[in-house]
């Protein structure tokens, strides 16, 4: 039986072979077809692409589009390459040349109005960009034309467009970014002492997101521009239970609100209450100012190194030589200058805030990333406490 099927294998073997032998020529042949049916600007176009002389590529790209209808593709390929590579004019060129051929097909036409806008969003033409999107509202390609227009008005700051927008088409933003946009209204309202409008747009962010801290932020802001300082301090309080972490952007609201009302004890023992609880190098510094001025330099240094040993790091050792200093023997002091200085070196770099998202990094802490644009991406603490606490 086995000498039977070693026999049939042996029959076989050339047969296989046959076949991919004419199957391989009929490729050839196939290929060759295409090779021949395309026109002398299409290798052109190849050649100049592979010396690196993108200009002359584009040109001969062009040419074929005029000879061949078949190369839409290919325009679309490469404007989609430019615009990656930050090549934004040589991608609008591609693209407009497209939409300006009368011969064009209109879902065609359509894909290429789509990709000129994100050519001009790019480049940072968002008027033009605004007007190619909306031209495409009611088309198969609105839903994606509506996310860059929210873009849009995210970078513009049309924050009331930004609203429409996120309540006409569910899911292009969610709950908490729409709470945000209500808060930008509300912030600008109170700038403008517009108490009524500003209140209603907090009361709507709360509606979206119960845990919005920004919210609360700014209700307490508008108590007090209202001098309500005692219901301020409730609202900054909220926040403890939304996330503890930014209490540290309201600790020094707190205190001002504490000594308006002629009780800053208690507002002390708050804080500090904060600090043991919810520790913090930005807490820290507040709490420590106010030890400092009220319970003189040694009991500021011992709050230091106590937090130093709690949480040790380079910034907390930086803020312990500061209180040290004071209290140093005048032929030690240079020496606890020097260290000082030396260790600021290091911390400049490590008292950033560092967006989640994109990792880009800034001295100010921002409810939305100027780099990425996401929302409520920067965490309220230091990126070395940040790195510690992975």
């Amino acid at each position: 039986m086995s000498d039977l099927f070693a026999y049939w294998q042996l029959l076989l073997i050339p047969v296989f072979f046959a076949l991919g032998w004419g199957a391989a020529r009929i490729d050839i042949r196939q290929v060759v077809h295409e090779s021949r049916a395309l026109p002398r600007s299409y290798f052109q176009g190849l050649n100049f692409l592979l010396n690196e002389q993108p200009d002359k590529a584009i040109d001969s790209f062009l040419e074929v589009a005029k000879v061949d209808s078949q190369t839409v593709e290919l325009h679309f390929a490469l404007g989609n390459l430019f615009r990656r590579r930050g090549e934004t004019e040589r991608a609008i060129r591609m693209h407009q040349n497209l939409i300006d051929r009368p011969d064009l097909d209109q879902s065609v036409r359509l894909h290429a109005l789509a990709e000129l806008g994100q050519d001009f969003l790019k480049a940072g033409l968002l008027d033009r960009a605004e007007e190619i999107f909306n031209k495409l509202l009611g088309t198969a390609y609105e839903e994606a034309a509506k996310r860059h227009l929210l873009a849009i008005y995210q970078a513009e700051k049309e924050w009331q467009k930004a609203v429409a927008l996120a309540r006409e088409l569910p899911g292009v933003a969610s709950q908490r970014e729409i709470a945000e946009f209500h808060c930008e209204l509300a912030a600008s309202d109170i700038m403008r002492s517009r108490p009524d409008s500003a209140r209603s747009y907090l009361e709507l962010a709360m509606q979206q997101d119960r845990q919005c801290v920004r919210a609360s932020l700014l209700l307490g802001d508008l108590l007090v521009q209202e001098g309500k300082p005692e219901a301020a301090i409730a609202s900054w309080q909220r926040i403890e239970q939304q996330d503890p972490a930014y209490l540290a952007l309201v600790a020094q609201r707190l205190l001002d609100a504490y000594r308006k009302l002629g009780r800053r004890e208690e507002g002390i023992a708050l804080l500090r209450g904060y600090l043991e609880r919810y520790p913090s190098l930005d807490l820290l510094e507040v709490v420590y100012q106010l030890v400092l001025e009220n319970e003189g330099s040694e009991v500021a240094y011992r709050l230091v190194r106590g937090e130093l040993q709690r949480n040790p790091t380079l910034l907390g050792l930086e803020k312990l030589l500061s209180a040290r200093l004071p209290l140093t023997a005048p032929e030690v002091r240079p020496d606890v200058e020097i260290a000082k200085t030396i260790i600021h070196g290091y911390t400049q770099r490590l008292s950033r805030y560092r967006c989640n998202n994109c990792g880009f990094k800034a001295r100010q802490f921002y409810w939305r990333c100027p780099a990425c644009g996401a929302w409520e991406s920067y965490p309220p603490r230091r990126s070395e406490e940040f790195d510690q606490s992975l």
